[in-house]
């Protein structure tokens, strides 16, 4: 338990339902339709639109999502909404324009977005409302307006020169040629107006007709490959997840093209060298970042479209492998070379979870990768477009290396742990590409060193972006002196990284237990 003579909060506490979001205004939102009587799907996808509105530069309808949902007497449930390159997007096509990489503001860096369909098809599964009723609220906050929160005015005016490359960019997200501070009103009605085509016409409003001709009039003039027929054909996918035992718990994460193997991969070694003396130790960070290293490493070689190419999933988590990776690491110091060292980025996400009153879990997220995704708006359905293309490779020879109708690398990762055959926790952390070593932050700080909820999603981070290691301010000196002495490139982190939500389930109390991450202007709420 936290020391109430310091700053923080407590764990959220009910016995009924709770909802976890990245904004009070979202987490409210899904509180209210789970009493209206909508379930966890419901719940969900409701929190989800309207963080598209009111958290524009994390999410958006442009965007791609993934889920997990736990629903008693069926079992888990894996969907991926993840969105697929243009079918004229060739590699030979890129050779001979002499592209080396796609860029994040590039035409190129949009694949056609996922997410609409994806909700589309969990709320005919698995909702019991319309796509009317789960998208009133977001209508609403286009159409009359939110107040824009402390986070997501730092985040805005931080992407302001991004911003102004583009012109609908300029026109949709500008308020008087600027971006919005703290507490001022913003209103986006060309999105307003996209969101009640959906709410009319369901995905076919997103995928046919003026909102699809209008993307694909916005990106044709840059160079952009994009059809209609593209949108037309997009389907989200149920999968199997994928999981891997760690002290008495399964995690289970999406399986590729989800970078969620890279979370299993990573407890498996954790199980092998054992936790540290204490939760923010130098130790504890040393192996944490040189496990990451290699888990990375492993992704970048492997990790693709299984569509387009066998992912060797059961190899990647086979003790055998698991084995050599792990005696690669010296406890004391940083090994200089594993071989060619991935160096993942950090970006931008929306990750919240939903438990309702029949024990439904929902673990969801929603993202246009970088802020503002590729910074690119469509010019009349002010729908804000991903940067997903940038998740492939231009190497012909590279299993991720972009093709038609293929879906790139993806860095979302919803979770759900489980415990003895039942939910335990519901949980995802964002940040790009840290988002499964956040996951194996949060699960083993709950279970290596017996921290709450709300402290295992609240404990000072350190990952790697680039040349350096990023340590949050929280990290005291000290620590980060001796993961100097052992190797490692420190560097102070401006902006914290990720966020996180949580709901966990005790089922001795009959209660459930939420955080959310004060990293983000969230939290999370029950009755």
């Amino acid at each position: 338990m936290r020391s109430f003579h310091a700053p923080g909060r407590s764990p959220t506490v009910a016995r009924h339902a709770m909802a976890a979001t990245s904004h009070p205004a979202a987490t409210l939102a899904a509180i209210e339709t789970l009493k209206r009587g909508g379930n966890a799907v419901d719940a969900a996808i409701t929190a989800t639109a309207l963080l598209c509105v009111i958290e524009p530069a994390m999410t958006g309808i442009g965007g791609d999502c993934f889920a997990l949902v736990h629903k008693p007497g069926t079992g888990l449930i894996a969907l991926n909404g993840s969105g697929r390159a243009p079918n004229a997007a060739t590699p030979e096509w890129y050779a001979k324009a002499g592209m080396k990489a796609i860029e994040v503001t590039s035409p190129h860096a949009v694949t056609i977005p996922g997410a609409v369909d994806a909700w589309a098809t969990l709320l005919a599964d698995h909702g019991t409302l319309s796509m009317a009723q789960v998208l009133a609220p977001a209508i609403e906050a286009a159409e009359g307006g939110f107040a824009v929160a402390p986070r997501v005015s730092y985040d805005w005016a931080g992407l302001a020169d991004k911003i102004a490359k583009h012109s609908g960019a300029r026109k949709h997200l500008l308020r008087d040629g600027r971006t919005p501070k703290m507490g001022e009103t913003m209103r986006f009605p060309a999105l307003a107006d996209t969101l009640k085509r959906i709410a009319r016409q369901g995905r076919d409003g997103f995928y046919t007709g003026g909102v699809a001709a209008d993307i694909v009039a916005t990106l044709k003039p840059m160079g952009g490959l994009h059809t209609a027929s593209d949108f037309e054909t997009v389907r989200a996918e149920y999968v199997t997840p994928i999981s891997v035992g760690y002290r008495g718990v399964d995690l289970y994460e999406l399986p590729p093209n989800n970078q969620g193997i890279v979370a299993l991969i990573a407890l498996k070694m954790l199980e092998r060298l054992g936790p540290s003396e204490t939760s923010g130790s130098a130790d504890r960070y040393h192996l944490m970042l040189e496990i990451s290293r290699l888990a990375y490493m492993a992704r970048d070689l492997f990790v693709a479209d299984p569509a387009t190419c066998a992912v060797p999933v059961e190899f990647m988590l086979s003790d055998a492998f698991i084995d050599d990776l792990t005696r690669r690491i010296d406890r004391t110091k940083r090994t200089a070379a594993f071989g060619p060292i991935p160096k993942p980025t950090g970006t931008d996400t929306t990750y919240l979870t939903v438990v309702d009153r029949d024990g439904m879990a929902v673990s969801f997220i929603n993202s246009l990768f970088a802020g503002f995704g590729s910074g690119i708006v469509s010019e009349k359905s002010g729908v804000v477009l991903q940067n997903r293309g940038t998740g492939f490779v231009l190497d012909a020879g590279h299993p991720n290396c972009i093709a038609p109708g293929k879906r790139p690398l993806h860095t979302l990762v919803p979770a759900i742990a489980m415990r003895d055959g039942r939910p335990w926790i519901s949980f995802g952390v964002m940040g790009g590409a840290f988002q499964p070593i956040g996951h194996a932050y949060v699960l083993t700080n709950r279970l290596d060193y017996g921290l709450d909820l709300q402290q295992a999603i609240d404990h000072p981070r350190v990952f790697f972006e680039n040349d350096s290691v990023q340590a949050e301010t929280t990290v005291p000196q000290a620590v980060m002196d001796q993961l100097t002495s052992r190797g490692h490139p420190m560097a102070r982190r401006s902006d914290p990284w990720g966020g996180g939500q949580a709901i966990e389930f005790d089922h001795a109390n009959g209660c459930l237990i939420g955080a959310s991450d004060h990293r983000k202007d969230g939290c999370a709420l029950g009755y």
